[in-house]
């Protein structure tokens, strides 16, 4: 960019330097995108729990609008590898050595898309695991409160369930 200010102002004296200089003051900013699709505040609760190399999540994604979605898909990553066979509920899929993904489902107004249950096989036994849960797709919606969608877990091999 500033080689083709440089060569704008070639010809005239001084407007080579002060274009130089203004591309360096004035910061570039990004255009702010614009969404087409709907808006949509999508939750996650649910419980994690860790027995040897066993882990158990349960969730269940929430939809507060303000406009029903018709699918969107969560991803949950550990901080641990899973193990290379896995059987995984309908709708989710392997996306990684430590990822899973599912789909949710429809998420109406105000309401809840299916329960997911995930029973995970580790590679190997682990004192603790770091369980992310966030949403990967939303179908294109716009979701202004990204809080209630992107949790952490901290699950300890003890069986106990943890909740987010």
């Amino acid at each position: 960019m500033v080689a083709g200010l440089l060569a704008l102002g070639a010809g005239v004296p001084g407007s080579a330097q002060a274009s130089a200089q203004a591309s360096v003051q004035a910061p570039v900013r990004a255009p702010v995108p614009e969404w087409d699709g709907p808006e949509a505040d999508v939750a996650y609760h649910g419980r994690v729990a860790l027995s040897g190399t066993r882990l158990r999540i349960w969730l269940v994604p929430e939809n507060d609008g303000p406009a029903a979605l018709p699918n969107a898909t969560v991803r949950v990553r550990l901080s641990a590898e899973l193990a290379d066979r896995q059987e995984l509920a309908e709708g989710c899929a392997r996306a990684g050595l430590r990822e899973v993904v599912c789909e949710t489902g429809p998420l109406p107004l105000h309401g809840r898309g299916r329960h997911i249950g995930l029973l995970l096989e580790l590679r190997d036994r682990e004192p603790e695991v770091a369980v992310r849960v966030d949403t990967w797709w939303n179908g294109g919606a716009t979701d202004r409160n990204r809080t209630n969608n992107e949790h952490v877990v901290l699950a300890l091999d003890t069986g106990d369930a943890y909740a987010f």
